[in-house]
This record gives C-alpha cells, structure tokens and sequence, in this order.
C-alpha cells in the first residue's frame, strides 16, 4: 500500500508552506485564489482528506445502515426534460454515497402501464426499499405503489402525481397554479371573443390534466366559454401536434392564441408558419428548453412558464433516505410554487 497523503505532501506538490494549506483547510482568509485553487488541485491528485473530513466520514458511515433507493422514469422523449431530472438524480446519488445509499435508476422504453409494474417488480428483486416514481395515472399502477406501502416500501411521486395512490407525498409543480398563471398571461394578449387551441400532451398524466383544468378554470372566471377554448391531446409527439395543430389553424382562420401544455412547441410553431396564417397567433408553453429559448428569442413563442425539473429528480431520493435511515417523514405535498416566467427579455 501506498503512503497515506499528508499535509506536508500536499505542501510540496503545491509548493507552498504547511501553514497555507492549514490556512485553505480551515477556509481562513489571506490566501490568494491562484494558491488556494493550486492547493485544492494537489489535494484532489494525491487523494488527501483531512482528518476532520475523515472523521466525519466515518461517523456517517458508522451511524447509518446501508439501503438501496430505485427510481422509475417514463419514456421521456424531450431530452432536455429528461436531462434536468437526471441530473437532480446524480446529484443526490453523489451526495447520498457517504451515508451508504445506493440509488437504482429504471426508464421505460415505451408508455405502456405494464412496463412500469415490470421494473418496479424488478427494483423489489434487486432489494430496494424506497422508490421514487413518474408514471401515468393507471389502475394496476397505482394498485401497485399500494401493495408496496402495505408491504413498508414507500414510494414518492415526482413530476406527474397519483394521488389515488398511497404514494408518500408528491414532489414536483403546483400544476393547477401553473395552468392558472397560463391563462391570466393569456387573456392580456387577446380579445375576450378570441378563439384558444389548448394543446395537451397526454391527458393520463396528472400533471398534464392538471395544467389543462387550471388553465380552462381561470379562462372562465375571465369570460371566455367552452366554446372559444379547443383542446387537443398529442402525446407530446412532434408530427401529431403539427398535424393537429394544423388541422385546428386551418378549421379556424381567426384563431388567436395556442397554449402549449406539452413539450413539441417546436411543431406547434412549425404548423403555424405552414399554415400562412395572416394574423399573429400567441404562444403561451410551459418549461425552458433549448428549443424553447430559440423560439421565445425569434418571437414564435411569446411567454413559457418554468417549473425546477432538477429538484423533482434529487428532492425524492433526499426524503426517501431521511425517512429510511433517520425516521423523518415528509410533508404530505412538496409542490413548488416557484414559477417564474421567461420572454425574450429576461432569458
């Protein structure tokens, strides 16, 4: 075995005095940035922990039992979606690592409801004893995260909740509200005769229905009745939401506005180009992609309403661990009211 690294190692490598790297070790002032990233480098490449670190290491270690934590995510095709859950997920996969939790990651290839039962029967084999959950709302799924709460395995759901189920608590949007601000936003930028495409992804996600009945609610209590608001569900899916999108444009020449509850924005403003339609249509779409910044900066997208899909990654996994090893329950509801809204100004 190789020498256990030393302060006076890491002096050395960094060429500097023992006293310095006390100094950056204690987080003491008077040390120049160049020397304290000099010295925080040396200590990354010789593997040095102080002993206070150690210390606590082993504390940690000592004081909480092993346990493995799963985690099931639908067939997201929006890659930033997916992308910003993920990371929430590593990052408390990293931080949990120290207090022996390991974390188990299953996604569904398809949008079938069985396909959620298979992986979460697979994650119980594989030994875990917390899962957190993004599924669409189906009987036998919800019949399932029941059975594993009888059996003492609970299940958090992010994102998109089920709240028929038995699940722990919900992480993830206050949906109603996001629909709701959606709505108030629309309704300065049209006449109150105006005629609305609400285009939903898919109605069997909670999440999803619960934006659209937000929206729809606070467009009646402005005025606007059933009939100026159209909805059409598509599956998040690029070439169904242009081609319904589409259809609806060209049924109604005087359509005002579109509200996008689903992540194919590009397609919705894709359509509204072919469509040589002669007046201006309003956009109004939820999340903040790439693609969504681009439209939002061109004008083809007027307003989108953000929501922290990295906190409904790593915030499950938090409270699964606080309940398991620490005996903490959580809130019934950690729905976040942080919506914020982006245009092309403030991105």
């Amino acid at each position: 075995m190789g020498k256990r690294p030393t302060i006076q190692m890491v002096a050395e490598r960094a060429g500097v005095s023992r006293g310095t790297v006390d100094r950056v070790l204690n987080n003491r002032s008077y040390v120049k940035a160049e020397v304290r990233t000099r010295i925080l480098a040396a200590m990354q490449e010789l593997g040095y922990v102080s002993p206070r670190d150690a210390h606590q290491k082993a504390l940690n270690e000592s004081r909480f039992s092993p346990i493995r934590l799963g985690v099931v995510l639908p067939n997201w095709q929006d890659d930033h979606f997916r992308g910003e859950v993920l990371r929430g997920v590593q990052a408390a996969r990293t931080e949990l690592a120290d207090f022996h939790v390991e974390v188990m990651l299953s996604e569904c290839q398809t949008d079938i409801p069985g396909e959620v039962i298979e992986l979460l029967d697979q994650l119980i084999a594989d030994g875990v004893q917390g899962i957190a959950i993004c599924a669409v709302a189906d009987i036998a799924i919800e019949n399932k995260i029941d059975l594993l709460a009888e059996q003492g395995i609970p299940v958090i759901t992010l994102n998109s909740d089920l709240p028929d189920s038995k699940r722990l608590c919900f992480v993830g949007q206050d949906y109603r509200k996001s629909g709701r601000i959606a709505a108030e936003l629309m309704s300065k930028c049209i006449s109150p005769h105006a005629k609305i495409l609400a285009a939903v992804g898919n109605l069997e996600f909670n999440g999803h229905r619960t934006r659209l009945d937000g929206f729809c609610a606070r467009m009646h209590e402005l005025g606007f009745d059933n009939g100026q608001i159209e909805i059409v569900e598509t599956f998040n899916d690029y070439h169904t939401t242009y081609r319904k999108v589409l259809d609806v444009i060209n049924r109604h020449p005087d359509l005002s506005a579109v509200y996008m509850a689903n992540q194919s924005v590009a397609a919705c403003t894709e359509a509204i180009r072919a469509s040589n339609h002669t007046r201006r249509i309003r956009v109004i779409c939820h999340d903040i992609s790439e693609s969504t910044k681009r439209l939002l900066r061109s004008g083809d997208v007027d307003l989108a309403i953000s929501q922290d899909m990295y906190r409904q990654g790593y915030l499950p996994l938090i409270l699964l661990r606080e309940l398991l090893q620490k005996g903490k329950a959580p809130a019934v509801e950690q729905t976040s009211t942080n919506i914020s809204i982006f245009c092309a100004e403030n991105l």
